[in-house]
């Protein structure tokens, strides 16, 4: 049997967008992924939809894969023909075992290729407002492990080299922050050096914590600052207050779920991605084509109104139009969208296309639209009086993802959760009960943002009250939402009052 291929690949320190381009290449072609704890879980929503997924995550106390294993999982799926993936957060060779693993698989003739990351002991700072070297701060920086595998957990370090280093950069080094200080200030390191912790560097719930080499251990116990976290020592710490600007975005700290009813990328989830906020999509979905009604296509053109249920089924139906070599010019039907975005989407193939918000009695309606908006027919049928349906595509809830958004959410301290569409209450509720989630204790302390009237009706119907609704609903209409002081249920509980 032919030999697969591995890819040593980082995933960078966790804002998604500073993975590689050739990571994120290789990510999308693989076949198998072995990942981490600290990789963005977001990064496995590029993968094909019958990519297998392996966790190899190590939390405190508590291993999930032994890196023993971890090395015979890729050299065996590598015998078995595949292509595999093994996802490190930051970059794969500081202090990521990527030697280890590299010396296995060259053991066993495998062939693969180390793709290179963004560290985190850069990057974190960065976000933090501080570059590691700076003309008049620091010339020098280091990295430095701040945990082995002896049995207290403290590596043995030239301490006195390293107090002749302007920067130094302690990764996992929360539980060994007196260790550190001591072992710096005892070789002639100023005990009012700076120092600043970074807790989950770059992502919107990124945290720190300032102090100085004599005081920082004590401020992180009464903090209960914890991993995964980079602890930055040096003058140039200082620079912050003048370079800080991620943690000046207007969605910074915001930790969101967006209701999720496509298989595509969502740019509400990429606009307050930009504006700082950390935002969980669920659930996810997986595809495959659908076997299309040939009676329906040959009377295509018929038809007196055509509705599309959602931006993807224009995409699919233009698709089937095409293959099937039928000429848009003969459709002589208006064309109908259920959102603005699916108008969008039918004007930017030159099609003028209205909301839909009529009955069509006489005409001949043709839905569209893939088989989960198409399984309530009977509420079409008494909308539409002549109707037939056109299934592009068989949607279904991707189960393999419960396990990430369940992480996901532990991992994170929620506080909004926003439904796009009247369409996205219900998918987000069957996503939750499919993944054991009980909805009255997800929601106890979360914000409900509605995107529309329609979507508040549905979220009201659903026995969830919303808090709060864009004055437009655009993903600009949101962040600002999102950002004002006051919500609209506040508000009318003032007006009442």
């Amino acid at each position: 049997m032919k030999k697969g291929k591995v890819f040593l690949v980082g995933a960078g320190p966790g804002d998604i967008q500073l993975i590689t381009v050739k990571g994120l290449e290789v990510l999308r072609k693989a076949e198998v992924v072995l990942y981490d704890r600290l990789v963005n879980p977001k990064l496995l929503d590029f993968v094909k939809d019958d990519c297998e997924l392996i966790y190899c995550g190590k939390l405190p106390h508590r291993h999930i894969l032994r890196q023993e294993e971890i090395n015979d999982l890729l050299v065996k799926k590598a015998f078995e023909g595949k292509r595999v993936v093994r996802l490190k957060g930051g970059d794969p060779g500081v202090f990521g075992r990527v030697g280890e693993e590299a010396v296995a698989l060259k053991s066993q003739g495998i062939p693969f290729e180390i793709v290179p990351g963004i560290t985190s002991g850069i990057a974190a700072p960065l976000y933090a407002g501080i570059p590691v070297t700076h003309r008049e701060y620091g010339e020098s920086f280091a990295i430095v492990t701040a945990h082995d595998k002896s049995v207290d957990g403290r590596p043995k370090l030239d301490w006195k080299g390293l107090v002749s280093i302007d920067t130094i950069a302690f990764y996992m080094g929360i539980g060994n922050l007196e260790f550190i200080s001591e072992g710096l200030i005892q070789e002639g390191k100023p005990s009012d050096t700076p120092v600043i912790l970074i807790q989950w560097g770059t992502f919107g719930r990124q945290k720190t914590l300032e102090g100085t080499l004599s005081t920082i251990a004590g401020k992180a116990r009464k903090e209960n600052f914890s991993n995964p976290a980079i602890t930055l020592v040096g003058e140039i710490v200082a620079l912050r207050e003048r370079v800080s600007w991620f943690e000046e975005k207007p969605l910074f700290g915001r930790q969101i779920v967006l209701a999720r009813t496509s298989t595509g990328s969502s740019k509400v989830a990429k606009e307050l991605v930009e504006q700082g906020a950390d935002v969980i999509e669920f659930p996810k979905w997986k595809k495959k084509p659908a076997l299309i009604d040939l009676n329906v296509l040959e009377k295509i053109v018929t038809y007196e109104k055509i509705i599309l249920t959602s931006e993807e089924s224009v995409e699919e139906f233009f698709q089937l139009l095409f293959s099937n070599s039928i000429d848009i010019r003969k459709v002589q039907a208006s064309f109908y969208g259920f959102s603005s975005k699916t108008i969008q989407k039918l004007n930017s193939r030159g099609i003028y296309a209205s909301l839909l918000d009529e009955q069509f009695s006489q005409a001949e309606v043709l839905v569209v639209g893939d088989d989960y908006a198409l399984k309530n027919k009977n509420d079409y049928t008494r909308q539409f009086a002549r109707c037939d349906f056109l299934v592009t595509s068989y949607k279904r809830l991707d189960e393999n993802y419960f396990p990430l958004f369940l992480r996901m959410v532990e991992e994170s301290i929620l506080d909004t959760v926003v439904f796009p569409s009247g369409t996205s209450v219900q998918v987000f509720l069957e996503g939750l009960r499919s993944a054991g989630v009980n909805l009255n204790e997800f929601l106890a302390n979360l914000k409900v943002i509605c995107m529309g009237s329609n979507t508040w009706e549905a979220s009201v119907a659903n026995n969830i009250l919303p808090d709060d609704m864009p004055k437009v609903a655009t993903a600009e209409g949101l962040v600002e939402c999102l950002s004002r002081k006051s919500t609209v249920r506040e508000l009318l509980v003032t007006v009442g009052d």
